[in-house]
């Protein structure tokens, strides 16, 4: 729980043995169990990481670094590694919860993938399984319906949006970047449906590209074929990309790509909006009058608002149930 603690701060080994006085050799030592560790040097360590002294006996194993992030291509280690420590503290506080309540565990239906069964039919059977509407109005509410645990903080990067785990049981959770807009929060969520539906319960070969299955899936999902094409037959403009964003809810430039997709677009067309987009100065920040709302999760929020009622704890008391600080626990739940 050392490194995890040092990790969730973005702190190295020797900036940590510093805040400590001690050398990081024996910090690493420590960390990696080869010398044992005195109570007064982990109340220095919970003091220089803001954590409890209860953080340090959790038992709970860490969920090991995995592809199932939705960021840019290359994001630097330091950036993901305390998002990755971040996930896993929030994963360990959704395990508790669900031991505490006995919530059952949800059926998120499984799909094979491969040539002939492709994400988008993944996509395609999990609307008419879940009996989804052409246009999504809520995705957030979907998937809690669902069972599905969704839930935020702050990454301190734009270049990661959202991570995808299972609990040690193999409850899904879907963690995504605080500072997303309405439109990106939603694709984000939807990619990392895909994961859960198509590379959690199934064998995935080393040389599948699932980072591209998850983005189709969510294309499909969010603009359903069958619905979007008569909204692309009359042609591709920029304004009609604006309007077609407040109807399904996802941003301007995903929609291009979706229309090319579709094979409703040259490699000129695309060629012509994308610049069009680069003139405006709309390919990064679409205009502020479209932006989409964003959705809130609550299912969380109101199994942490039952167990705080059932048990008589006070917001702190829930706090160092959860082995936080009262403020964190604050901040990270709402």
């Amino acid at each position: 729980m050392i490194t995890l603690a040092r990790e969730s701060r973005g702190l190295s080994q020797a900036e940590l043995a510093t805040k400590i006085e001690m050398s990081p050799a024996n910090l690493s030592k420590i960390e990696r169990g080869d010398i044992g560790v005195s109570q007064d040097i982990v109340e220095l360590i919970a003091t220089a990481t803001h954590y409890p002294l209860s953080f340090f006996t959790q038992d709970d194993e860490m969920f090991p670094e995995h592809l199932i992030y939705r960021k840019r291509e290359k994001v630097a280690q330091k950036i993901l590694t305390p998002i990755n420590a971040k996930v896993n503290i929030v994963r360990f506080h959704v395990q508790s919860v669900l031991e505490e309540l006995k919530i059952k565990h949800p059926h998120v239906p499984s799909f094979e993938v491969d040539e002939k069964n492709t994400p988008m039919l993944a996509a395609q059977k999990l609307r008419k399984i879940w009996k989804v509407e052409p246009i999504i109005n809520d995705l957030i509410q979907l998937l809690e319906s669902k069972g599905i645990v969704i839930t935020y903080f702050k990454f301190n990067t734009d270049r990661v949006d959202s991570r995808s785990v299972l609990t040690k049981e193999k409850y899904p959770i879907i963690i995504y970047n605080s500072s997303l807009l309405g439109d990106r929060q939603r694709f984000s969520i939807a990619y990392q449906l895909g994961h859960l539906a198509m590379h959690t319960s199934t064998d995935v070969s080393w040389d599948r590209d699932i980072s591209h299955e998850a983005n189709l899936f969510a294309a499909e999902f969010l603009m359903p074929e069958k619905e979007i094409r008569q909204d692309f037959d009359s042609g591709i403009t920029v304004p009609l990309l604006g309007e077609l964003k407040k109807k399904w809810k996802v941003s301007m430039i995903s929609l291009l790509f979706r229309a090319d997709d579709l094979g409703y677009l040259s490699p000129n067309q695309k060629r012509y909006l994308l610049q069009q987009f680069n003139e405006q100065k709309i390919r990064k920040r679409e205009p502020v009058e479209l932006d989409i709302p964003v959705e809130k999760p609550r299912l969380l929020r109101t199994w942490l608002s039952e167990l705080k009622s059932k048990q008589k704890l006070s917001v702190a008391s829930l706090a160092s149930k959860l082995h936080l600080q009262t403020d964190e626990f604050i901040e990270l739940y709402n």
